[in-house]
């Protein structure tokens, strides 16, 4: 027989298999290691696809809080602010007024009387909003609220070491430091 014969003859045979002989693919994914992995990868890529969607979403959700806490916070500064120029706005209505009366009135007493009131006016409504000043005429010299501009001579031995003269006065709002007082020292 010739080799084209045996080919014909071997494919009769397999015609002829039962379907018992003849090995059939698995009918469901479930059954062969190849149809369980390629479950495995959806599982786990529907997995990713939602953490990536909560990512998402948590991160807009915070970049939303941040946006709307900034504003927020822009918004009480602004409110913080107009309520202190309008309680600082008499003040100047009476500095305007004194102004007006320089030329006219003769008597510098009454002027320096009304300079006084004024001034009086404006540190009371300073103090109301919390602002209060750090006396350091005389205490003893303290770097984190005094900064020394110079030393002197003490005039006297108790006053070594200690602020002899103020140049600048220092601040508190609401109990914080704002602004060092500038001293001279005697040494």
């Amino acid at each position: 027989m010739n080799t084209e014969q045996n080919k014909a003859v071997e494919n009769e045979q397999i015609d002829e298999q039962t379907p018992e002989n003849v090995i059939q693919e698995p009918k469901s994914e479930e059954a062969s290691p190849k149809g369980g992995d390629n479950e495995k990868t959806q599982k786990l890529e529907a997995e990713l696809a939602e953490a990536k969607d909560k990512y998402l979403r948590l991160y807009s959700e915070f970049e939303n809080f941040r946006r709307r806490t900034s504003k927020e916070k822009g918004d009480i500064i602004g409110a913080a602010n107009e309520q202190l120029m309008l309680s600082l706005l008499p003040v100047v209505d009476d500095i305007e007024r004194s102004k007006s009366t320089f030329d006219s009135v003769q008597d510098i007493e009454v002027l320096k009387e009304g300079v006084s009131l004024i001034y009086n006016k404006l540190q009371k409504t300073l103090e109301q909003k919390g602002l209060k000043p750090l006396n350091a005429k005389g205490e003893a010299f303290n770097p984190d609220i005094h900064e020394a501009i110079t030393q002197i001579p003490s005039p006297s031995e108790d006053l070594k070491g200690k602020v002899v003269d103020e140049i600048e006065k220092g601040y508190y709002l609401n109990e914080k430091l704002i602004r060092v007082s500038k001293v001279v020292i005697g040494a």
